[in-house]
């Protein structure tokens, strides 16, 4: 699954790859005959006292050395921009394919997941294509060339090898075996804490008014503690490994400096001899090693690369034909026998609805709780499907159509009032290139709005910062600046799901007073706890009870729908007659 992910990207990008190969081949063949040289230099001009010889062979070596170390650095940084730019491409790939997930979907794989699998999964597999960039092709040729060298030096001392090589593989892959299952679990745990980590310093302000901070606390610790755990059993193998390793090194030393000192006595190796074959039993070792590495990263690669593959391989719920429509001139959206049912629930939140959001009325929404209004909103822009029935644009199912071209129609202010870090002016636009932001139009929407009343007198005006969230200012201004967002962008279908709540009652009144000049001959949708906000729309929808309960003027409900009159009474303290 590594492979077929990294593949993906990596498929397109072959020269790089061949680049990186074959600079590494260049940069090991050099690497292996700098220890013969070495041998030759002592064998062949010290023993001997012939310095001409120590010259010309120590030039060839420097020669050889600054081959190696140009074509490797080359390599190494021609893999970095490669792994990089993969690790670019599995950001963007999963945060555009997150996109389209439906509210469900997104729920299902939750938040703080994603965030994990964009951020440190994909770290672990850049790491990991990195590694094998740089040791894929050194460390078998290495091994098998340090092999072939060391028997041009001695047979009789490469009867070593036999020994020393297995040993070595054979802890390599115990501990491949044990990490691989603590790798998978260490994920798993890292989402955990992030999860626990966004709850409560989203959560902050409840924790503080309940005096949950002991409790949370030791949430925190919990998560802690369980990703410390499975870290310190990671670390321990890895403590292990090294030592474990570098001891058996270090007794083939000593073997070989023994076997080879008596045979070197004996005048059947030289000394040059001897010292080129510690070297490439040192290669031989390193080369074994890299590919223990390997083998070691590999495991948690692959763990990372499954978590990546879950979210690029799952098919959003929000299909679209094949071959989807245009929108063509003004938009006017319908429901049609619409019924929505969320999964487990034993009845659907809305059944059989149908309504008509004429281009130039204002359509206000008004129910009690959990009747279905937040649905509403949700359907429209397809944030996720119907159960039945559908959703109309221009007489044809928005499944027709892609979800740019739906969602480009509609301008939404949600409920809760979300701004984005940057300025004023880049939170109304949309945009954070000033070329793209049409100043003026900022303006006008922010005075719409209601806004501009605060924004002019802040010292940078509509240049002025925006913190994440828009925490520092207070909710009823990021209300209006997000009121100012939707107003910004030119749409068939303005949705303002119980956004005035946070308005004052003279500023909501100025700002429904002016809404028709802002909006065109656009349609209005006003969802609304209070009937005040919505008394002047051209119709009003009443739901309750998972249905439709009235639909008319707030005359008209008045006399023909009790649950509207019920809900105006118990706002106005006022029995109506």
């Amino acid at each position: 699954m590594l492979f077929r992910l990294v593949w993906r990207y990596l498929r397109k990008h072959i020269p790089s790859v061949l680049a990186i190969f074959i600079l590494q081949i260049i940069a090991v063949v050099a690497a292996l005959f700098l220890p013969d040289l070495n041998a030759r230099i002592i064998n062949e001009g010290v023993v001997v006292g012939d310095t001409a010889v120590i010259w010309r062979l120590g030039a060839v070596m420097v020669g050889f050395s600054l081959v190696q170390a140009l074509t490797a650095g080359a390599a190494i940084i021609i893999a970095a921009v490669t792994s990089m730019g993969l690790g670019r491409w599995l950001r963007r790939e999963q945060f555009d394919h997150a996109q389209r997930f439906s509210t469900a979907q997104l729920s299902r794989i939750g938040p703080p997941s994603l965030i994990t699998r964009n951020t440190n999964d994909v770290q672990q597999i850049q790491m990991v294509t990195m590694m094998t960039f740089t040791i894929v092709v050194t460390a078998p040729l290495m091994g098998v060339g340090a092999v072939f060298m060391a028997l041009r030096q001695s047979v009789q001392m490469s009867t070593l090898l036999l020994i020393v090589v297995p040993l070595i593989a054979l802890i390599v892959a115990i501990i491949m075996v044990r990490m691989h299952p603590l790798f998978r679990t260490q994920q798993t745990r890292i989402d955990r804490m992030n999860t626990t980590l966004r709850e409560q310093l989203s959560g902050v302000r409840v924790i503080r008014a309940f005096v949950r901070q002991d409790t949370e606390r030791q949430k925190y610790q919990n998560a802690n503690a369980d990703l410390r755990d499975v870290a310190l059993k990671i670390g321990h193998l890895f403590a292990f490994m090294f030592p474990a390793t570098q001891f058996i090194i270090w007794m083939a030393q000593v073997a070989v400096i023994w076997f080879g000192g008596h045979l070197v006595q004996q005048g059947s190796m030289g000394v040059g001899s001897l010292i080129a074959f510690i070297n490439y039993l040192m290669q031989i070792f390193m080369s074994v090693m890299m590919a223990g590495f390997i083998f070691v990263m590999v495991p948690r690669g692959s763990v990372s690369a499954k978590r990546i593959m879950e979210v690029l391989n799952t098919k959003s719920d929000l299909e679209v034909t094949d071959n989807p429509l245009e929108v063509s001139g003004p938009a006017e959206f319908a429901l049609q026998d619409v019924t929505v049912a969320y999964p487990g629930a034993r009845e659907p939140v809305l059944e059989n609805l149908s309504i008509s959001f004429q281009r130039g009325t204002v359509t206000g929404v008004v129910g009690p709780t959990a009747s279905g209004k937040s649905t509403l909103v949700n359907i429209l822009p397809r944030l996720f499907d119907v159960s039945e029935g559908e959703v109309a644009l221009n007489g044809h199912s928005i499944k027709d159509y892609t979800l740019d071209d739906v969602r480009s129609r509609i301008s939404l202010v949600p409920q809760q009032a979300y701004l984005f870090s940057g300025t004023i002016a880049s939170t109304v636009a949309g945009h954070f290139k000033d070329a793209e932001v049409d100043r003026d139009r900022v303006v006008w929407a922010l005075k719409g709005a209601q806004a501009w009343e605060f924004v002019s007198r802040l010292e940078d005006g509509i240049d002025s910062e925006v913190e994440a969230g828009g925490q520092n200012f207070s909710g009823g201004q990021k209300q209006r600046l997000a009121i100012a967002r939707a107003l910004y962008r030119e749409a068939d279908l303005y949705i303002f799901d119980d956004s005035l709540s946070a308005l004052d009652a003279q500023t909501e009144q100025r700002l429904r007073d002016g809404l028709i000049d802002y909006v065109g001959s656009a349609a209005v949708i006003i969802v609304s706890q209070k009937t005040s906000s919505i008394v002047q729309a051209d119709q009003i929808l009443v739901l309750g009870d998972g249905g439709m309960q009235g639909l008319g003027t707030h005359e008209e409900l008045l006399d023909s729908c009790q649950l509207y009159r019920e809900i105006v009474e118990s706002q106005s303290g006022e029995v109506l007659q």
